[in-house]
């Protein structure tokens, strides 16, 4: 059985945004190869509704898109959601 090989070293690309951060979003996803080698991770802040970036932004990129909501294991060529809520401390 092969086992997976995920690189140890690599760039995390980090972007922040609120409500209106969607289109932002989606431009960079559009236009940033699935095979760069980086992770992106979308810290997105919210009040109190549900986001549904995990299931918008894999329209506009080959990478895989998660929503974490614990755990964050973050690999390259992914893009990762974390949501914030309350006062946003960016």
């Amino acid at each position: 059985m092969k086992t997976k090989s995920i690189a140890k070293d690599f760039p995390v690309v980090c972007v922040g945004g609120s409500a209106g951060g969607l289109d932002a979003y989606i431009r960079l996803l559009k236009h940033l190869p699935a095979d760069l080698g980086v992770a992106v991770v979308i810290v997105n802040h919210l009040r109190t509704v549900a986001t549904t970036l995990h299931e918008i932004l894999p329209r506009y990129t080959e990478m895989p898109v998660e929503l974490i909501t614990e755990k964050l294991d973050i690999e390259p060529n992914h893009v990762f959601i974390i949501l914030k809520s309350g006062i946003c401390t960016f």
